[in-house]
């Protein structure tokens, strides 16, 4: 306990519950004797890394456990690994991950052409049990974006004309 406590002295309040002690909650709490013993564990063997695994650059390693089903890869992956640069406390850090989630589905349909042909989008959005169970609703959604796109043509089109005399 002594060396793992002098590695994180920095942190402000680092150790504070550890002491069996000072134990905040004592009126209160049904003291069992046992919530002092987990200070004390063996830590577990961790996951293997395997493949490429981003992780938050305030945190020293990585956790115990982690996804791997999809590493980074192509112009996404190279978003995300400029974005774990930055802190999570960052706007650039959010941002650039909400980016590189827009270029994945970019990527991901243009492989899906490369291999398989054309992704059937509608249907892969469920369309059509929308359509069986919610037409008022897909309604509605179908105006509300043909309202947005015709607002983005008028107003890309009277720019344009704007220009002209």
């Amino acid at each position: 306990m002594e060396s793992l406590s002098k590695n994180y002295e920095h942190i402000k309040g680092w150790g504070i519950d550890a002491d069996p002690q000072n134990e905040p909650t004592y009126p209160m709490k049904k003291w069992t004797g046992d919530d002092h013993r987990r200070l004390n564990y063996e830590r577990p063997t961790l996951q293997e890394k395997t493949v490429e695994v981003l992780h938050s650059n305030e945190r020293p390693g990585l956790s115990a456990v982690f996804g791997t089903t999809n590493p980074p890869r192509g112009v996404s992956g190279q978003i995300r690994r400029f974005a774990f640069r930055y802190s999570e406390g960052k706007w650039w850090h959010w941002l650039a991950l909400l980016a590189a989630d827009r270029v994945n589905v970019v990527e991901g349909i243009a492989e899906d052409i490369k291999g398989r042909g054309f992704p059937n989008i509608l249907t892969e959005k469920g369309m059509a049990a929308e359509w069986k169970y919610n037409k008022k609703g897909l309604a509605r959604s179908a105006a509300v974006a043909l309202l947005i796109g015709a607002a983005a043509v008028y107003l890309m089109r009277s720019d344009r004309n704007s220009g002209r005399k």
